[in-house]
């Protein structure tokens, strides 16, 4: 491969080719050798219904499909270990030609941010016990072993994982619902106005929740028990960015806001945690971010966390007839994807 890796959803055009390289990958697998009942072969060829059942994300390079792997919400017909609200990862595949060069970590990853997405307390998935290099890839990745079980037919024991991703029981982090767009505008306008003097334009561009949500991602956090929204953060997409500041291997996020009434619930630490880990998922270095010099409980919050200054990235900015100086912070992302190839993002 001569050109950087993009994971992303792959497109109704390309079931066909996600199919063909789903029965390549597992073929050249420990595995390849047994015969392949007809169940199985419509779970790895009917790449639509995979996709209805949740999301195909596929590794392309050069214009060609390297990697695939599939995330399915518990009670679809894909799913077989997921309860509750789990996720379920399933028949993560590398090309031949593209092994060894860490992909099928990054589309581990990968699913598990799309599992962050949909707010899932874990995520779950099953291998075989002969399958020792997908074995050592989600130990490392910090699932936990569960138990190993037969087939009915015995032919191949299965090694059940699990790994939990929610920081706390009592909050949910997920990607904001279009019905709750009018909700978290009037959070964060809230959230703002209650301490600092801001401009229409700022307020305007605060409350755009829709835009934000068509374009990049919106979390909120939400209490578990009653649903009630108590915060909310913006990053962007991968392989794109927010805001001006960000440079190559960083990310960035944006308006980073806790209802008055959840202050003191530490809201404002999980979300801004929860961007460190996006990072990483993502195998990006930094997390980079502005904020204005009135902001000083956003900046004891960002220090506690470990963000220190980005000096040589602050400018003046001039807004309703004034100018002050928009400061930059940054933290190093704790663990980076190393690959051999740069996964974008």
């Amino acid at each position: 491969m001569t050109s950087p890796v993009l994971i992303r959803e792959a497109q109704p055009s390309e079931y066909d080719a996600v199919g063909r390289l789903t029965e390549e990958g597992f073929a050249t697998g420990p595995y390849g050798h047994l015969p392949v009942s007809e169940e199985r072969r419509r779970l790895v060829t009917d790449v639509a219904a995979r996709a209805a059942s949740g999301v195909v994300l596929v590794a392309e390079s050069d214009s060609a499909l390297v990697g695939t792997v599939t995330v399915v919400r518990a009670g679809t017909p894909q799913a077989r270990l997921a309860t509750g609200d789990e996720a379920e990862l399933r028949l993560l595949a590398v090309s031949p030609a593209a092994r060894g060069l860490g992909l099928g970590r990054a589309l581990a990853n990968a699913a598990q941010e799309v599992a962050l997405e949909w707010g899932a307390p874990a995520i779950v998935l099953d291998t075989g016990s002969l399958n020792l290099t997908a074995q050592s890839l989600y130990d490392s990745l910090g699932y936990e072993r569960l138990r190993s079980h037969a087939d009915p037919d015995g032919r191949i024991t299965h090694v059940d994982y699990r790994l939990p991703l929610a920081a706390r029981d009592d909050v949910v982090v997920r990607l904001v619902r279009p019905d709750e767009y009018e909700a978290v505008a009037d959070l964060s306008e809230r959230a703002y106005t209650i301490e600092y003097e801001i401009s229409d334009d700022y307020l305007a561009s605060i409350r755009d929740i829709e835009s934000r949500a068509i374009e990049h991602q919106v979390w909120v956090a939400a209490d578990a028990a009653s649903g009630a929204l108590l915060g909310t953060v913006a990053t962007p997409r991968r392989g794109n960015t927010i805001s001006p500041l960000a440079q190559d291997g960083e990310l960035d996020f944006r308006l980073l806001a806790v209802d008055p009434v959840a202050r003191g619930r530490g809201i404002g630490d999980i979300l801004t945690r929860h961007t460190i880990e996006i990072a990483r998922l993502r195998g990006l270095e930094r997390v980079v971010m502005n904020s204005g010099p009135q902001m000083v409980g956003a900046h004891r919050l960002y220090e506690k966390v470990g963000f220190g200054r980005l000096s040589e990235r602050e400018r003046i900015i001039e807004v309703g007839g004034r100018s002050f100086l928009l400061l930059a912070f940054t933290i190093d992302v704790p663990v980076r994807l190393r690959l051999d190839e740069k996964i974008a993002g």
